[in-house]
This record gives structure tokens, C-alpha cells and sequence, in this order.
């Protein structure tokens, strides 16, 4: 199997595993697990969608069975925030249930535009340097509307561990991934230009 399988699988199962959750909890008049539901659950489906329609290359390689089985207890830290909305009976203030579907709205635009930007211009142009559109500014715009996405899953539990969940994974996976892109890009005429001009990551921090 490859790697995309086991990500998958798991973004397809979370919504499954929410539902779940909510009716062994009876939670079903929960507006937070609710509203959870609806974004973590229609997160996994445009995943789904994504891999099927225009599909990450980097997830394509072989993985063994124990490399699958840890791609899912990895992703699973993520189910934590679901956990603790519904087992708590955490009910978020309504103006931060509104912030937290704003910020995955524009999470989902820039990660999935992005991603459908960089499959295109990798298909019409291969080998050249991507600089336009949403990279323009940001040298992974992928990146930052995932980080806006979790980052409204872990606000809506209103608890720490889900918020240290997600910088275990910036720190950890995907800074270490785009430090290893960036090298990797240095090769093409241009990318110093790019990279003064332009955010590694997340706009006038990074």
C-alpha cells in the first residue's frame, strides 16, 4: 500500500469516528459537536476529493504496514479536540464558533486552491519555478491555510492539548518539510529573489 492509502482512510474515517462520539455521548443537541461535525467531517470528504482529483505526488510512495499504522496513530492526535468537545459537553461561545468557521473557510480556499495551483502549473510547466498566484507571497500558502484549518478545530475545544497537538506537527513535520523544499528549490535561477520577497509560511511572521 502506499502512504496516500493510509491518509486516506483516515481523513475518510473522521467524520464516522465524530458521529460516533456524539451519539455514544447522546450529544446531538451539542452545538460546538455539531459544528465540529460539520467542518472536521466535510475536511475529510474535500480530502478525498482532493486525492482523487488532483493527488499529492509525495504521498504516492510504498509504506510498509507499521509506517501505515503510525501515519494513523499520528493523524489520530488530531480526533483529541472532537474528544474532549463532546465528552466535556464543551459548548463554544457563539463569536468563537463564527471565528473558527471563517478561519477554515479561508483555510479550505488557500490549502486546496493551492494545491490545485501547484498540480496544474507542475503539469503545464514542469521544472519551472512556481512564483505567481498564491505562492506568490507565500512559499507555501498549502501550509498556511492547513494550519487555519486545525487551527479552528483545536479553538472550538477551548483546551490546550489540541493547540499543542498542532505545534507538535508544525514543528516537527511540516517545518522540517518546507526547510527541505527550499533547499531543494535554491537549485532554479531566481528562487533567492523569490525567497527575499516572499513568507516561508505564515504572512509577516515566517
Amino acid at each position: 500500500m502506499r502512504e496516500k492509502h493510509f491518509i486516506d482512510s483516515h481523513k475518510g474515517a473522521t467524520g464516522i469516528f465524530i458521529l460516533g462520539l456524539i451519539a455514544w455521548h447522546d450529544a446531538w443537541a451539542n452545538p460546538t459537536a455539531m459544528v465540529y461535525l460539520a467542518l472536521h467531517g466535510s475536511y475529510g470528504i474535500f480530502w478525498l476529493i482532493k486525492s482523487r482529483v488532483f493527488p499529492d505526488k509525495s504521498w504516492e510512495k510504498q509504506a510498509p504496514l507499521w509506517w501505515g499504522v503510525s501515519i494513523w496513530a499520528g493523524l489520530s492526535l488530531y480526533w483529541i479536540a472532537p474528544w474532549l468537545i463532546v465528552s466535556g459537553d464543551i459548548r463554544a461561545p457563539a463569536w468563537l464558533s463564527a471565528a473558527a468557521v471563517a478561519a477554515f473557510a479561508f483555510g479550505v480556499f488557500l490549502h486546496f486552491s493551492a494545491d490545485m495551483q501547484k498540480h496544474v502549473t507542475l503539469s503545464l510547466r514542469p521544472g519551472k519555478l512556481m512564483t505567481d498566484g498564491l505562492w506568490s507571497r507565500i512559499r507555501n500558502p498549502n501550509y498556511f491555510g492547513e494550519l487555519l484549518i486545525y487551527a479552528s478545530f483545536a479553538a472550538l475545544a477551548m483546551h490546550w492539548l489540541p493547540a499543542l497537538v498542532l505545534a507538535l506537527f508544525v514543528l516537527a513535520y511540516w517545518m522540517p518539510n518546507m526547510r527541505r523544499k527550499d533547499r531543494s528549490l535554491s537549485r532554479y535561477e531566481g528562487f533567492a529573489d523569490y525567497r527575499s520577497r516572499s513568507w516561508l509560511f505564515v504572512p509577516f511572521l515566517i
